[in-house]
């Protein structure tokens, strides 16, 4: 199998099943962004220390390329057969943002990004996530995995809010409240 088709010489693509849609289709800017997503997740495992939270963020692009398989499979007829989302990798990461928080002093305020650029990546990653379930929002009624997919999205940007507070924490960084001018 060679890496280039040259179909997207002529700004086409192929969906899983085979569909040609234009580069531009909604699909793709949804699991397009789930690529740039795990690729941000990506460069916070590389400069990340600890190995608990590596193999977390290992699990969370496992996670992610799953669902974007299922954003760019439009069939419907179980004709391509996909690993799955499930209700309990929700359940996890809940878990985690869970043990996460309870270290941390609770929130008065907005935080501003920023303070270590491992804290302004977790943000990068945070906001492109956002985008993600946005772009991914629009096929939340496709099938009951598309439902997940948001859900699961959702819930990540929770995770890596929280995670930018725990490396705060754990490098003894002071958090930018956000306290507006009058």
């Amino acid at each position: 199998m060679k890496i280039y088709t040259k179909a997207g010489d002529r700004g086409m693509t192929s969906l899983l099943g085979g569909n040609l849609v234009p580069k531009d289709h909604p699909r793709l800017e949804a699991y397009g962004t789930m690529d740039e997503l795990i690729s941000w997740i990506g460069l916070l495992r590389d400069i990340l220390n600890s190995n608990d939270l590596r193999e977390q963020l290992l699990k969370i692009q496992d996670r992610l390329m799953v669902g974007s398989s299922i954003l760019a499979n439009e069939r419907t007829d179980g004709s391509v057969q996909l690993p799955e989302i499930k209700e309990s990798d929700i359940v996890s990461l809940e878990e985690l943002i869970d043990k996460m928080d309870a270290e941390l002093k609770a929130l008065t305020s907005f935080i501003l990004p920023g303070g270590h650029p491992l804290v302004s990546y977790c943000h990068l990653a945070r906001t492109c996530c956002r985008r993600a379930e946005r772009y991914s929002s629009g096929f939340i009624k496709d099938s009951e995995q598309t439902a997940l997919i948001v859900k699961y999205l959702n819930r990540l940007s929770d995770y890596l809010f929280t995670l930018s507070r725990k490396i705060a924490k754990d490098f003894n960084i002071e958090e930018n409240l956000w306290e507006p001018e009058s």
